[in-house]
């Protein structure tokens, strides 16, 4: 039996959070449902500094220009190291039907309906951290 390797968490700068967010595809939306947070999970892109996020979630469900969550991480399963990032910001609903149909043809949502929101965050706050093997 071999013995795990020791691990410890790296935080990473608000510019390589946002690098390795860029890289990713999936994550989670977070936001707060009857005072209770829900989380969802979702496919993002970064479009000019501004995270646009496809959710299954009612749009109804989403307060106005409100503050939500947004979180992604990819962990190796085999070592466990890997990154983990959360970025925060105001959100809007994607309203403007052409801009709709332009996130709805490349970002492939989880469902379709109305459960399947389009979301634009401006992230404020983006912290990050990695996963990585403690030097021995």
């Amino acid at each position: 039996m071999t013995r795990p390797v020791p691990r410890h968490l790296t935080e990473v700068s608000g510019s390589e959070a946002l690098w390795l967010l860029e890289g990713a595809a999936r994550g989670r939306l977070v936001y707060v449902r009857r005072e209770i947070p829900a989380v969802r999970p979702a496919v993002h892109r970064l479009d000019y500094g501004r995270l646009i996020v496809r959710a299954p979630v009612q749009a109804s469900a989403l307060s106005a220009r409100t503050a939500l969550t947004y979180q992604a991480d990819e962990i190796e399963e085999a070592d466990g190291t890997g990154w983990t990032i959360t970025a925060t910001g105001p959100a809007e609903i994607i309203t403007d039907p052409n801009e709709a149909a332009h996130y709805r043809r490349t970002l492939f949502g989880w469902t379709h309906g109305p459960h399947d929101t389009l979301l634009r965050i401006q992230p404020q706050t983006v912290t990050g951290f990695r996963l990585v093997h403690q030097e021995a």
